[in-house]
């Protein structure tokens, strides 16, 4: 909603400035046809070279998610704590053998059909079923285990983050090429230079736009797009480092329910349930 909001604020005021200045729309209107092709053609063009399909496909979802925001509310965190805190309770009064069947099988796994959004976010479901695995392996030291799961989240954030990239670098060439087109129209209108005044100015105006649109699209459009997803990644991020920190304080031997308040206490405030929501989560656990 803000990416729209934000949108229509740029456009409005822009292009109702220029209006109030006393600018010409059909200067642009006229110019933006020919100008937008080769600006917009040329940055999808290099856009094409410069990534393989699947990271188009992963741009063109980054777009969609940067329109609808984040994945995750403060209610999902809670369920995530909940879930957790469920297996570890199991997993210290029962063994890692009563948690196998679930980490196994998560699709049949009642806890895990208790919480539906988690279990059907892959990531935060593989990392949480490999932590299990890894201490039914008996690799079970803190250090180690808490690198891995460091390790598995920097990989995690690394493909997460590489649409906003792609973005970002495609945005960086808009001025550039937006400049390639100006200096078209300059040539074109030079090979015109015995034509009237009025009609090299408007000649000249026409090339101006693809300046005027290759910064435009650049500064306005793109990059703010791929900042708000980046912003987006990063906070959703923190399911995965709230599994991290769950799962390193149950192998260094807490109980569960302190190893939920320190996941819990770990994540930002915006997006952090209250200890009191937490604790009567955890006493409706059977």
């Amino acid at each position: 909603m803000t990416v729209i909001i934000g949108t229509m604020l740029v456009i409005g005021l822009v292009f109702g400035g220029y209006m109030l200045s006393g600018g010409k729309m059909d200067i642009l209107l006229h110019a933006l046809p020919f100008e937008g092709m080769m600006v917009g053609g040329a940055a999808l063009g290099a856009f094409v070279i410069s990534n393989s399909v699947p990271m188009m496909f992963e741009c063109w979802h980054g777009v969609m998610r940067a329109l609808r925001g984040p994945r995750w509310t403060k209610t999902d965190y809670a369920d995530l704590l909940k879930l957790l805190y469920e297996l570890t309770r199991l997993y210290r009064n029962r063994g890692i053998l009563a948690v196998e069947p679930h980490i196994e099988r998560p699709e049949s796994s009642d806890i895990f059909a208790r919480y539906p959004r988690i279990l059907a976010f892959r990531p935060a479901r593989d990392l949480i079923i490999d932590s299990f695995r890894m201490i039914s392996m008996q690799f079970d030291d803190p250090y180690q285990v808490e690198d891995v799961l460091n390790r598995r989240i920097e990989i995690y954030e690394a493909e997460v983050a590489a649409p906003a990239s792609a973005l970002l670098s495609g945005s960086d060439g808009l001025p550039a090429i937006g400049i390639v087109a100006a200096v078209l129209g300059v040539i074109k209108t030079m090979a015109s230079v015995d034509e009237p005044p009025e009609i090299l100015g408007a000649m000249i105006a026409g090339a101006l736009v693809g300046t005027f649109l290759g910064v435009f699209m650049a500064y306005c459009m793109v990059q703010p797009v791929a900042s708000r997803l980046n912003q987006i990644e990063e906070q959703d991020a923190h399911l995965m480092k709230a599994i991290r920190d769950m799962i390193a304080c149950t192998v260094k031997g807490n109980p569960p329910n302190i190893c939920s308040e320190v996941a819990r206490g770990n994540l930002p405030k915006f997006i952090q349930p209250s200890f009191e929501e937490v604790e009567q989560a955890q006493r409706s656990v059977v």
